[in-house]
């Protein structure tokens, strides 16, 4: 991967890692994102499931999980995308 698409996925995640709720529910629940990512459900019927955080534009991509824990919350990357 380049690394410019390196960079921003990297800043893609840690925004991920800090954000207050990583599901991004409701309207406009992503407006505290830089506006290069956007955030959605994979698919609408699983909101709580696999998310997709478009980056710089739809230029890449990156698949998550987030998964609740009480000590330590974490974000998994699964699939990532650059083009």
């Amino acid at each position: 991967m380049p690394a410019d698409g390196r960079q921003l996925f990297l800043a893609a995640r840690a925004e991920l890692i800090t954000a207050p709720d990583p599901y991004y529910r409701g309207i406009d629940a992503d407006a505290a994102l830089p506006h290069w990512i956007t955030v959605r459900p994979l698919a609408s019927t699983r909101p709580g499931g696999p998310h997709i955080a478009d980056v710089a534009g739809g230029r890449g991509w990156l698949v998550y999980t987030f998964i609740r824990r009480h000590a330590e919350p974490q974000i998994t990357v699964t699939d990532a995308f650059w083009a």
